[in-house]
């Protein structure tokens, strides 16, 4: 009786995969192999690197946080610094506002809806390099469409240095950006505001509640966990952000485009200097991880959505 019983036992493997627990995880294998492989190796790398003199062709030597103290004392990193932030902080307000007027007028009943929903993902999709060249020819010193019109109507007498000028560079680099981040923005705030019951905003119409009303006590509080998620990402895209600065400006004129991501490329690839320009990408992280907290903590709204507490 025993020996019937001992074989009509699962075995432990057989019972670790029929349980939900061990299902799971042998789904996740897969993907934990492919971020090992192509995330954390090369993360672990990277801050290994910043703690070496490495550069290309030798192999450095174990320095501390020599390369940090350097770029500590060093103003162009600081400079990349407070254009990573301007940039980012800019563009990420500006598509957050365009794209949520943008999603608003595209849940509305209105005609050809779904032949603009799909028009407004062009920017989206397009390649960055192509939209960067798009935008290369339209800043052109000399031949600017922009600065075309603008002479032809007699608003300006001389074509406008849009990327030869700081100010006008980064104004130009954060127009860009701005310009194809919208529909990721648009779209996905779409999507949560087609999950949001009509019959909210019908009962307060009902009770006499103005549109501006209902949007800020009812679509603005039931759309904020999305608007976390989708401002996570958009921060996250935005801070590195690295094609659309290096075809346009190249982190010019005088460095004044110079993000933290070119920077980092450009004293370690055609500088030659690995561990510096790795200790440029590591000081990101922890731009990151904010970024990434704002979305933990915005989510938490949940609950209040599910009727729990705040």
């Amino acid at each position: 009786m025993s020996s019937i019983e001992a074989t009509a036992r699962p075995s432990v493997f057989r019972r670790f995969v029929q349980s939900r627990g061990g299902l799971g995880l042998m789904f996740m294998l897969p993907a934990a192999a492919f971020l090992l492989c192509f995330l954390t190796y090369p993360l672990g790398l990277g801050i290994w690197l910043s703690f070496t003199d490495t550069t290309i062709g030798r192999t450095g030597i174990f320095i501390g946080l020599e390369n940090y103290a350097w770029l500590f004392d060093d103003p162009v990193f600081w400079l990349s610094v407070y254009n990573t932030m301007l940039y980012t902080t800019v563009a990420s307000v500006l598509k957050f506002g365009l794209g949520l007027w943008l999603a608003l007028i595209l849940n509305e009943h209105l005609p050809f809806k779904n032949f603009f929903r799909a028009i407004i993902l062009l920017p989206w999709v397009v390649p960055t390099v192509l939209s960067a060249l798009a935008f290369w020819w339209i800043f052109d010193s000399q031949f600017s469409i922009i600065s075309f019109v603008l002479m032809k109507w007699g608003w300006i007498d001389a074509p406008i240095n849009f990327l030869g000028d700081p100010t006008n560079a980064r104004a130009s680099v954060i127009a860009a950006n701005v310009w194809r981040g919208i529909p990721f923005v648009a779209i996905s705030l779409l999507a949560g505001l087609q999950t949001i019951p009509q019959s909210l905003n019908e009962a307060a119409a009902l009770d006499g509640a103005t549109s501006w009303q209902r949007f800020t006590k009812i679509t603005l509080p039931l759309l904020t966990p999305i608007i976390a998620v989708v401002m996570t990402f958009s921060v996250l895209f935005t801070f590195t952000d690295f094609q659309l600065i290096y075809v346009l400006t190249r982190g010019g004129p005088v460095n004044a485009t110079h993000l933290m991501a070119t920077l980092s490329f450009q004293r370690a690839i055609p500088g030659g200097q690995l561990g510096e320009g790795a200790a440029i990408a590591v000081a990101m992280i922890p731009f990151l991880l904010a970024a990434i907290l704002f979305s933990f903590f915005g989510l938490q709204r949940r609950k209040w959505q599910q009727g729990g507490g705040e």
